[in-house]
């Protein structure tokens, strides 16, 4: 491994080499996961133009003339970065290097792209037999729609997720953030941990698959089994729980608060502290109370009406029953709780200077004397081709200009898929 300032001496990853071939986010998002957990990761970028999210904005930031995505921003912390073309020659050798070396090989293009480059997973695993390849599509690899482009929002809608997202049955709502690319690339990255893990027992890697498809039908949870067991189809029903009642969003005199009364226990806590009439037949039970969810918010409301939002999220918590408030992300950012727990963290950019971005979701403490071992320095998110030279060194090759050369002209890229 290198030893270059930039590659992780800590962190549970320390000593691993991802190879990071991905673009957009499903594949950056589980590389910078690895890259978190102190892997040295190296991301390929197309010559010129780089990963997509380098272009999608606004917001951007910076200099006029060298402006910042912020989207890429989001993905791509405690990475480095080399453009090569691997249509050419050159790329396609300094990238075989880069396998030879690699645990781990992250990609996402369509399927039958990178054997045409020569880079089949036989050939991958000819070169290094230990390679772990994450693969990431948006259908998934085989079966009739295989070849459809993968973009989040679609998918959101063809998983069914849009169906329970909105205001009612004739609202569907995308998630306000790209959910099934965050959750094609958590679990990839689980399913590439495993496959190290395996590794370690029989010397060999192999080929990890999901997809975009497959995440977000990985986390229906109860929609789900309401569906395939219950014979139920679930329909969208705005900021209410479809299965526990009081458990939502619910307005009071200036403002709203949300309240999760998730037990019996709960419930009869809920009503002394709020003086509701519990005894109505309506109430009896959760699942009373979720057949006449309209009555239970018209009571709760009524309840709350005496409350501006402050004084009785206090009352609640005073109480014991869950509650919280609906933040902005400048209010969360700000919030001393998301700092206690590492979740912002500054970096040095080349461009825009310190910055701060959305810290690493994992702590990790010793086992003797609960020590913090989390990994604590982080590298900002690297320009296209930043660290192309000093890779090109490392791996023995030819250093004298050759990786800015190639990221000073576009070269077509080859196609991935589109998130």
């Amino acid at each position: 491994m290198s030893t270059e300032a930039t590659t992780h001496t800590e962190g549970p990853l320390s000593g691993y080499l991802v190879v990071d071939l991905s673009r957009a986010l499903a594949g950056p998002h589980a590389g910078m996961m690895l890259a978190d957990l102190g892997a040295r990761v190296i991301k390929v970028e197309n010559p010129g133009t780089g990963d997509d999210t380098r272009g999608w904005g606004p917001p951007f930031v910076g200099p006029e003339d060298d402006p910042q995505a912020t989207y890429f921003l989001s993905c791509n912390r405690n990475k480095e970065s080399i453009a090569l073309d691997l249509k050419s020659d050159d790329g396609r050798s300094v990238l075989r290097e880069l396998l030879e070396r690699a645990d781990v090989v992250i990609e996402n293009f369509r399927p039958g792209v990178l054997d045409r480059l020569g880079f089949s997973t036989a050939e991958m695993h000819a070169l290094n037999p230990a390679l772990v390849i994450l693969s990431i599509t948006g259908f998934g690899h085989d079966g009739p729609e295989s070849r459809r482009s993968g973009y989040d929002q679609i998918l959101q809608g063809e998983a069914g997720l849009m169906s329970l997202t909105g205001s009612g049955p004739d609202d569907p709502q995308r998630v306000g953030v790209p959910i099934a690319d965050l959750l094609s690339g958590m679990y990839g990255a689980f399913g590439t941990l495993a496959a190290l893990l395996q590794r370690e027992r029989t010397g060999k890697g192999q080929i990890v698959r999901t997809s975009l498809l497959a995440a977000l039908i990985g986390v229906h949870a109860f929609q789900g089994t309401r569906t395939t067991v219950a014979g139920e189809v679930p329909q969208a029903q705005g900021n209410h729980h479809p299965s526990i009642a009081p458990y939502g969003l619910f307005r009071c005199r200036q403002g709203s608060v949300q309240i999760s009364v998730g037990s019996e226990k709960l419930w009869r806590t809920f009503v002394t502290t709020f003086g509701i009439d519990a005894a109505q037949p309506e109430f009896a039970t959760n699942a009373d109370r979720v057949r006449n969810r309209a009555k239970v918010i018209e009571v709760v409301e009524q309840a709350f009406s005496e409350f501006e939002a402050e004084p009785l999220l206090a009352k609640l918590n005073e109480a014991g029953i869950p509650a919280g408030k609906v933040r902005t992300l400048e209010e969360v950012y700000a919030w001393d709780q998301v700092h206690s727990q590492g979740l912002l963290i500054d970096v040095d950019h080349k461009i825009l200077g310190n910055v701060s971005l959305p810290g690493p979701p994992l702590r990790f403490f010793s086992n003797a004397d609960t020590t913090e071992t989390t990994l604590k320095s982080h590298t900002a998110p690297p320009l296209l081709d930043q660290d192309g030279d000093r890779i090109r060194q490392w791996l023995g090759l030819v250093p004298a200009g050759i990786g800015s050369a190639e990221a000073g002209s576009a070269a077509p890229a080859p196609e991935q898929e589109g998130r």
